[in-house]
């Protein structure tokens, strides 16, 4: 039966009650499970049976909402010909050539130790690693990053009760989230670092996301953060000295180095297997100074390599095909603040642990029992 027919003489799609019969169906659902049991398993009854949301609208907003931008930031903040700031811009020479793109090195914003005059201007020194009093627009942008993250977090947290309002809703979404993605990866043990996960992840995902916002990146004085390479080994250092100080802080000095010069095996197992397990050790100490490099290095990869595609794609196409590419660097952003604060957390985790804390628990790696003895699978019968 493909139709029903209610009162008025109007067809209703078979699946779904008239008015009348669907008031009547909730009345007999709520009697029958009480007030507040019945009106949950009407709501939500309700919201399965709702059509789906038309996200095809959303999409296309969000498209002309990136055009509309780009096409406004080229107006209003056109791109600079590269080693020519403040002249006109050609199309499409000067996007060939990387308009917009600057070099891996920052841009120096303000010098804290000026020297020499108007016409003789001090030279900033070059190198692999130079030691320079300045404030680079990396550093700048890191700085207003973290001003609008204090602000918000005072914004959203102000006025907390027991019963949250909207702004309380927001904050604890998003803190609540990270928390229940913390524990399930790392279990009870990583409540502890929250806080610093949650930092992390916010500061590296608003840091990526802002050279996807003009004028972020078009002008001297604003470039995303992690997009330069000082930013980057700065929070991988950080993380480095966090999960060795935790693992010297839980273990001890002599437990913790324990875990990679064992002596152990000399005693249980012999010479040979000593030897081999001391080895085994030894690369993985070594190892450990191998884990800031990757984080540092696979972050600022990741975000300068798309503020440059992004740029040269802008310099050509002014705005139609950045509409998807940024669409692609927003997920790849998210994903790379993501790996980031998960790594640190896990390297954390694993640095309290010992090697055999599995054999404490009496469970072996993979969650697979220990074998059950002749003996006792006979009695068990």
């Amino acid at each position: 039966m493909a139709n029903t027919t209610p009162k008025d003489g109007q067809s209703t799609p078979a699946g779904q009650l008239a008015p009348d019969n669907a008031n009547e169906a909730d009345r007999n659902m709520r009697e029958a499970l009480g007030p507040e049991i019945g009106s949950d398993v009407v709501q939500a009854a309700g919201e399965v049976t709702a059509p789906p949301r038309n996200t095809k609208r959303w999409i296309i907003v969000a498209i002309l909402a990136i055009v509309a931008l780009q096409v406004a930031a080229a107006i209003l903040v056109p791109p600079f010909p590269p080693g020519h700031p403040g002249e006109p811009y050609q199309f499409p020479a000067d996007g060939m050539v990387g308009a917009n793109v600057e070099l891996p090195a920052p841009l120096v914003v303000y010098d804290l130790t000026p020297s020499g005059d108007a016409e003789h201007p001090r030279e900033i020194p070059t190198g692999l690693v130079v030691l320079d009093f300045t404030v680079s627009n990396t550093l700048l942008t890191g700085w207003i990053i973290m001003g609008i993250i204090v602000v918000l977090a005072v914004i959203l947290s102000r006025g907390i009760s027991v019963v949250p309002h909207g702004r309380q809703n927001a904050l604890e979404y998003v803190y609540e989230g990270l928390a229940n993605l913390a524990t399930s990866l790392g279990g009870p043990q990583a409540r502890r670092y929250i806080p610093i996960f949650a930092a992390l992840f916010v500061f590296i995902l608003l840091s990526n996301w802002s050279g996807l916002v003009p004028p972020v990146g078009r002008i001297h004085e604003l470039r995303a953060p992690t997009s330069d390479v000082n930013t980057t080994i700065g929070l991988a250092l950080f993380s480095f000295m966090l999960f060795h100080v935790e693992g010297v802080r839980a273990l001890g000095v002599r437990g913790y180095l324990g875990k990679f010069f064992s002596l152990r095996a000399f005693r249980q197992e012999g010479f040979s297997a000593g030897l081999i397990a001391l080895f085994v050790g030894v690369i993985e100490f070594l190892l450990e100074f191998i884990k800031p490099v990757t984080l540092a290095m696979r972050l600022f990869g990741n975000i300068y390599g798309g503020e440059v595609a992004l740029g040269v794609i802008t310099g050509l196409t002014i705005a139609i095909i950045p509409a998807a590419m940024v669409g692609l660097e927003f997920l790849l952003n998210f994903m790379q603040a993501l790996i980031f604060s998960v790594l640190t957390l896990m390297f954390t985790i694993i640095a309290i642990e010992r090697h055999d804390d599995h054999e404490e628990h009496g469970v072996p790696e993979g969650n697979i029992a220990p074998p059950i003895a002749h003996g006792q699978a006979a009695a068990a019968h």
